[in-house]
């Protein structure tokens, strides 16, 4: 009983609180977040005009928007998986994570950093210059996730943070904004990879990234569905987490169009931004319930069907 107790994930585990003032806070959030997001169609309704024109004559911007709200989408199918299942077993989340966590790696390499060199070497570059510049990107892609991760305080998959109250719905939206904020990369990605040259990798990357949105959204809903709450808000909580990827394609495809300059920069950051998701949070998680077999294999797996993408799509 107490090994099962310490093999669930920190944020599942009982902590001595009331959800009488828990279950407040969740719904005055919710109700903030969606009055941010009616706030924003608003916004965007009046100026669709303007965003019309401004899509017409960047069209790199509205793939980018269009593939990165898809990816969303898909976040929000795996959410709302909620309704029909309370949980899945702890050694199918680790295959899933794995499997989420090849797509992305394969996807790092074929559709962002190797990319990223030719794009360099077009413009100029040397061999030797092209993969130091790729290099550097890479870190700095790296960095800037580390930056994000310690300036806004969230939950961490595999320890509890320090800086978080014990209160366990709080450790669940900290975990929803992990996620949340481990998104933005992916729609970076999407941005940065329809902003480039090879339509054809753009589109491989955008399908595997929303594969593996799939299970994420499933993740954090059931993690909320575990504390009590209704199917339909948990599956609301796993929606949110994915809207962020649309913001993050927008602004890796207007990063690539600031100068032919910026692309190799551009994808090369953005490969280094999943990589450090990868290894921070995916494998180290799919890895720490006793499934590291299933959790490499789904790894292998999802590596491989990135590879196919981009070979058949590319």
């Amino acid at each position: 009983m107490i090994q099962a107790q310490l093999r669930k994930p920190y944020f599942l585990q009982d902590t001595p609180t009331s959800t009488e003032h828990t279950a407040p806070r969740l719904r005055l959030r919710l109700r903030q977040i969606a009055m941010l997001v009616v706030g924003l169609v608003f916004v965007l309704v009046k100026s669709y005009e303007g965003l019309h024109a401004f899509f017409l004559s960047h069209p790199e911007m509205k793939m980018a928007l269009i593939a990165s709200s898809a990816a969303a989408g898909l976040t929000a199918l795996g959410a709302l998986g909620v309704l029909f299942t309370r949980r899945i077993s702890e050694r199918t989340q680790d295959v899933l994570l794995g499997y989420g966590g090849g797509i992305m790696l394969a996807a790092s390499v074929f559709s962002l950093i190797l990319p990223a060199m030719n794009q360099a070497q077009a413009l100029g570059y040397e061999k030797t210059g092209a993969v130091l510049l790729t290099a550097t990107g890479i870190m700095l892609g790296g960095l800037f996730v580390l930056a994000i991760n310690h300036l806004v305080p969230h939950e961490h998959f595999i320890a509890p943070n320090p800086a978080i109250h014990s209160v366990r719905a709080s450790r669940i939206w900290m975990f929803v904004l992990a996620v949340t904020i481990h998104n933005f990369p992916e729609g970076l990605a999407i941005g940065v990879g329809f902003g480039g040259d090879e339509m054809g990798k753009a589109i491989a990357l955008a399908t595997g990234i929303g594969i593996q949105d799939i299970p994420e959204g499933l993740v954090v809903a059931l993690a909320l569905r575990t504390l009590g709450y209704s199917p339909w808000k948990s599956a609301g909580a796993g929606i949110l987490s994915g809207l962020i990827e649309p913001v993050g394609g927008v602004l890796g495809a207007l990063a690539t169009g600031v100068s032919a300059t910026a692309l190799p920069w551009a994808l090369a950051g953005a490969g280094g931004a999943m990589l450090f998701v990868i290894s921070h949070e995916v494998i180290p998680e799919s890895h720490r319930q006793g499934h590291e077999t299933q959790a490499t294999l789904g790894l292998l797996a999802g590596f491989v069907t990135m590879m196919l993408l981009d070979t058949l799509l590319g």
